[in-house]
């Protein structure tokens, strides 16, 4: 059996074994022992030692654990919490108040954060109860709740797009420049979306109550400006000095979770079993993506080493359909892929297979690395798989799933033509990179 046959059938055991509900990491481990000694020998040992060495030397990856640091600790301080329920008073005379209150917060934390589970988590723990006694339509709540959570996904610093940058060969400042304006895109389109049907129908998010709107909006004013500045200082402080060159993202990371820190001192709202289970979950959740980096680096290796990579970008670029044709198959199949699977196994595993047929058609790879985060974004909205729809059900149980699962495929829909605006207009990933690095 030649060695790109024994590759192929090393991915069907892999997507059956993911299918099973094997553990990813170790399936990816002793399926590439398994099938690297089959294919050439002992020296899939040696590939193994030295995968996992470039994967512990990468220092890229050093900012993984440090933004979960500084994520974790804004939300367990309350700090979003005070900002959105100043905004909520703000704006209270605004028929759907709320859900503009929730995506200010949302594009906020997803900045600060990166991960989709703690942005649902803390934006249905802020906003249901509100959303619920100011009788706002919940499929829409929960469609605002859920889509804005997303964004962490997507919006700088995003720890996928810390994973991503390594292994597609792109700088992740270029990664953070390009994602910017499409993150911010979404944001307004999914709170444009929300007020417009508001203005339709006020029933769907009526304005609040004058016991709940504002009574003092000076002093409203101050306490948001209060809330603002110290979020605005940490994200320039972390995220601008990345951007324009002042530091490394590694050392850009690390301003930011010493900032966060900061914040947290100042506001009082530091305590021992706070910090310690914010460093407790940091380390959890760094593990396991980082074993993850290095289970897909060695899978990997010995895929592309059988030669399977290859022989299906050329089986594919055979068929001769126009490439933006191809580019769509494939953006398929990643939405496909990530309704079982997290985001993880995704970018470590296809996108690798995928990369030299890619390069092939000559798409900037910057551009199709965006488009992977966007598509990727949408599946955390698709039903009836996506995990959004879970971790809004556990912080609001009275909520029906089937509610959930309406409003969040509302904000599919908008998704979907947020991916397509992206692939229409490529600038809307190129300019900012263009204009800060030159490219």
């Amino acid at each position: 059996m030649t060695p790109e046959v024994i590759g192929g059938w090393m991915l069907v055991a892999l997507i059956a074994s993911i299918f099973i509900g094997f553990p990813i990491a170790f399936t990816l481990i002793f399926l590439g022992l398994g099938f690297g000694y089959w294919g050439f020998g002992d020296t899939v040992f040696h590939l193994l030692l030295f995968q996992t060495f470039a994967t512990m030397k990468e220092q890229t990856l050093a900012q993984v654990p440090l933004f979960i640091f500084m994520g974790l600790l804004l939300e367990r301080a309350g700090l979003m919490e005070r900002l959105f329920l100043v905004m909520q008073k703000m704006l209270g005379g605004l028929n759907g108040s709320l859900y503009l209150s929730c995506m200010f917060v949302a594009t906020l934390f997803g900045a600060a954060s990166g991960i989709v589970g703690a942005s649902v988590t803390l934006l249905g723990i802020m906003a249901a109860r509100s959303m619920d006694r100011s009788k706002y339509d919940v499929s829409l709540s929960a469609g605002i709740i859920t889509a804005g959570g997303t964004l962490g996904i997507l919006i700088p610093p995003s720890v996928m797009l810390v994973v991503m940058g390594p292994v597609m060969g792109i700088p992740v400042t270029d990664l953070y420049a390009g994602a910017l304006i499409p993150g911010i895109m979404l944001a307004a389109m999914y709170a444009a979306y929300a007020l417009a049907r508001c203005y339709l129908n006020p029933s769907l998010g009526p304005a609040l109550s004058a016991q709940e709107r504002a009574a003092n909006v000076g002093s409203l004013l101050v306490e948001f400006v209060k809330g603002m500045i110290p979020i605005s200082v940490l994200l320039a402080c972390s995220l601008g000095a990345i951007l324009g060159g002042v530091a490394t993202p590694t050392e850009g990371a690390a301003l930011g979770a010493f900032g966060s820190l900061t914040l947290v001192i100042l506001y009082r709202r530091l305590t021992w079993p706070l910090l310690y289970n914010s460093v407790l979950k940091t380390i959890e959740v760094s593990c396991m993506i980082l074993f993850l980096v290095a289970a897909s680096n060695f899978f990997g290796g010995v895929f592309s080493r059988l030669g399977t990579p290859e022989v299906l970008s050329q089986a594919l670029l055979g068929l001769e359909l126009n490439k933006y044709v191809i580019l769509v198959i494939i953006m398929a199949a990643i939405f496909l892929l990530a309704w079982p699977l997290e985001w993880v196994p995704i970018v470590l595993i296809f996108v690798p297979i995928v990369l030299p047929m890619v390069k092939q058609l000559g798409f900037d790879m910057t551009w199709f690395a965006i488009l992977i985060a966007v598509n990727l974004q949408t599946a955390w909205l698709s039903p009836p798989v996506a995990l959004s729809a879970y971790f809004l059900k556990g912080v609001a149980p009275h909520w029906q799933l089937s509610d959930i699962y309406i409003g969040m495929f509302q904000f599919m829909m908008i998704q979907l033509i947020g991916l397509a605006l992206v692939i229409l207009f490529p600038q809307l990933v190129l300019w900012l990179p263009g204009v800060l690095y030159g490219k």
